[in-house]
């Protein structure tokens, strides 16, 4: 923003933040890059309408409320959207040789010559707040082909099957219709709209009086949509096409792959997976997007001593990491995290895996094929024989990977698993019930990790909120920590970021347990798993909990998202 020291300094000659303020925003603008009246904002110093208040009485422009405002098609097509984001711009109306265009900083020339030479107009600049003017760049020219403009495609009577669904004979009018202009518009702008609201699962439910789509948003499920009963085969044969699959094979479950290219060298995979139900076939699709796949360990919710302990365990020169937590709790997200911050030249990785959920260069990943044998044990003896390093098997599910994990750590190699256990300490009694021995597990395990996934607060309709003590209490905080409590929910209501939720992506829960000789010593006696846990906290392993209550003081996450994914300790 060219005015960015100007309007700190005149917001503080008109007391409408204090100096210290205006440093402490500075520093985070330095960080993020944004400009300093919506960085402010952000910090809650002023408001949005009170900065586009006082820019309007400064420079003497109109303000604009864009939520109100409905801006015509022919004008949007005035001004691309790179220039638009660019500038933090947005045109709004045209009137004889003048274009009005929203602006967050009206002094800003270079935006306004830009904007003169791409259009031909004179511009005419009125005021808005960068959050008014960066939803509406969302809404306007992000927009695909709403669902209704897509089901308007459809005749009611040009898609009808009649006859038995299993009828070969059906299987070309299928095919036909699953390839019919609207049918594909659907299916894409199903896939589209997934992408666009960050999902990692498309639900595609066929019942006996319904047909409805869900999306699992932040780790909820919401239906999105009920298209007419009458297109599920068509709808679902198309998605067996797309992926690859036999859309005359209806009895059995099948497995595929969607490619998609979304421009600027983006791809995106889809993981298909087909099962027949009582009234057809429900189709699940995971979405894989690698451009999205975050890291750096900092980011996913570690907090610093943890991060220092699981950093210190995986880059020992032989052991065993383990990643526990329930399906979808991101543990194969920590794994990848680890393996490409291993992924040296000096290193042999190989990954055993099933599926192969993204493509990592510099490492050698295995497919598991249970139908031809290969599984995660023949996978793990096969890499002995490879020279490894460093070995990645995606999940210890009996005795005999659990014990060629074991011994393949105690011969001078690094194992990376998961394990499908509540926490950190169950996983030893996991490992135990399998049949390992106590002697084997004390000398190949460096460390477990538990970890759950909370969704976060929307930082657009953030808000300081009150807790009665009693719900605080039941979320385990100390009353040290219910008096110092400054705690935030989201508002929902309206705000577009978050469709109404109040909460917008999610962070990692991590329950770190270092494997110390004391607890070492324990499990020697036969310790149990509440023994464990209890001798684990003292040796200064935060619980899933108390991840979560350091989450919610944080400002980041809610007592009820906490409670929604930990179990009480």
């Amino acid at each position: 923003m060219a005015n960015n020291n100007r309007l700190g300094e005149l917001l503080v000659r008109e007391k409408l933040i204090s100096l210290t303020q205006l440093r402490h925003a500075q520093d985070e603008q330095q960080k993020s890059g944004n400009n300093l009246g919506y960085t402010l904002a952000k910090l809650g110093y002023v408001s949005d309408d009170e900065i586009t208040s006082f820019l309007s009485q400064q420079y003497r422009v109109p303000t604009i409320n864009l939520e109100e405002y409905e801006v015509d098609a022919d004008v949007l097509k005035l001004v691309p959207k790179e220039p638009c984001e660019r500038h933090r711009v947005l045109p709004v109306s045209r009137t004889g040789n003048a274009l009005i265009v929203a602006m967050a900083d009206p002094t800003n020339l270079n935006a306004i010559d830009d904007l003169k030479f791409l259009t031909g107009y004179n511009i005419e600049p009125v005021i808005a707040s960068e959050t008014s003017i960066h939803t509406a760049i969302e809404k306007y020219y992000n927009a695909g082909p709403s669902y209704d403009e897509v089901m308007a495609g459809f005749d009611e009577t040009e898609i009808e099957f009649t006859g038995d669904e299993d009828d070969p004979t059906n299987l070309l009018e299928l095919e036909k219709a699953s390839e019919d202009a609207p049918v594909v518009r659907l299916v894409n702008m199903m896939l589209l709209n997934a992408i666009k609201k960050g999902a990692s699962d498309i639900h595609i439910e066929p019942y006996e009086k319904k047909f409805r789509v869900r999306y699992r948003i932040d780790g909820v499920l919401a239906e999105e949509m009920t298209p007419p009963l009458k297109l599920k085969n068509a709808v679902i044969s198309r998605i067996k096409i797309m992926a690859a699959l036999d859309i005359a094979e209806r009895r059995l479950p099948q497995d595929g792959r969607i490619k998609l290219k979304l421009g600027k060298g983006r791809e995106m995979d889809f993981r298909v997976s087909v099962l027949p139900t009582l009234w057809g076939e429900k189709v699940v699709m995971r979405l894989l997007d690698k451009g999205n796949l975050q890291l750096d360990m900092t980011k996913l919710g570690f907090d610093g001593k943890p991060l220092e302990d699981f950093m210190w365990a995986i880059h020992q020169p032989w052991g065993m990491v383990l990643v526990t937590g329930p399906t979808g709790s991101g543990k194969t997200t920590t794994l990848y995290s680890a393996l490409s911050d291993l992924n040296k030249i000096a290193h042999n990785i190989s990954t055993a895996e099933d599926p192969v959920e993204y493509n990592l260069h510099g490492i050698n990943q295995v497919q598991m094929h249970d139908e031809i044998g290969l599984n995660f044990a023949m996978a793990l003896r096969a890499f002995l024989r490879q020279d490894p390093d460093i070995l990645m098997v995606g999940e210890i599910r009996d005795f005999e990977t659990a014990e060629i994990a074991v011994k393949a750590a105690l011969t001078g190699h690094m194992v990376l698993s998961t394990l499908h256990t509540n926490d950190a300490p169950a996983t030893i009694s996991r490992l135990l019930n399998m049949g390992v021995e106590p002697f084997l597990i004390t000398a190949s395990v460096n460390l477990v990790l538990a970890q759950r996934l909370a969704r976060k607060i929307c930082n657009d309709c953030k808000q300081q909120v009150k807790y009665e003590k009693k719900v605080l209490e039941d979320c385990g905080f100390s009353p040290e920590q219910i008096a110092s409590a400054k705690l935030m929910k989201g508002g929902g209501g309206s705000c577009r970021t978050c469709n109404g939720s109040g909460y917008k992506g999610r962070v990692a829960l991590y329950e770190v347990m270092r494997f110390t000789d004391s607890l070492k010593e324990m499990v020697l006696q036969g310790a149990s798993t509440a023994e464990l846990k209890i001798g684990a906290i003292k040796n200064g392993m935060a619980t899933l909990r108390m991840s979560g209550i350091r989450k919610i003081m944080d400002g980041v996450t809610t007592p009820e998202e906490i409670m929604r994914v930990t179990m009480s300790d």
